[in-house]
């Protein structure tokens, strides 16, 4: 995700329009229970020079809150990985591990 500080959420940095004013964002929306939850985890190596990913989407939160799971499944994985796009990247094919911490952690998921 893209760390600058936008205008709005929208991208809007500049309007023509006189009566033209921004709209003021809720703020992020809080983190729901890891029950609540609706995590899905795949396996792929398109893209990425044969080299193969597990990757965990469908996070709702906060930024911060994905990055600290990416962070926990990272270190329990052994393993490298990032956060980007709203997406958890995990080097290698470590769908059994993320399952079996993503269960520990009560989190719910797919895949």
């Amino acid at each position: 995700m893209n760390k600058k500080k936008k205008a709005d959420d929208n991208g809007y940095v500049y309007s023509t329009d006189p009566g033209f004013q921004f709209e003021e964002s809720a703020g992020e929306t809080a983190t729901p229970d890891p029950s609540k939850q609706n995590l899905r985890i795949r396996y792929e190596t398109k893209h990425r020079g044969g080299k193969a990913v597990t990757i965990v989407t469908g996070f709702l939160g906060k930024e911060d809150d994905m990055e600290d799971l990416g962070k926990k499944l990272k270190s329990f994985c052994g393993t490298g990985g990032s956060v980007k796009d709203g997406e958890i990247l995990i080097q290698g094919d470590q769908r059994e591990k993320v399952r079996l911490f993503l269960a520990k952690n009560k989190y719910s998921f797919k895949g």
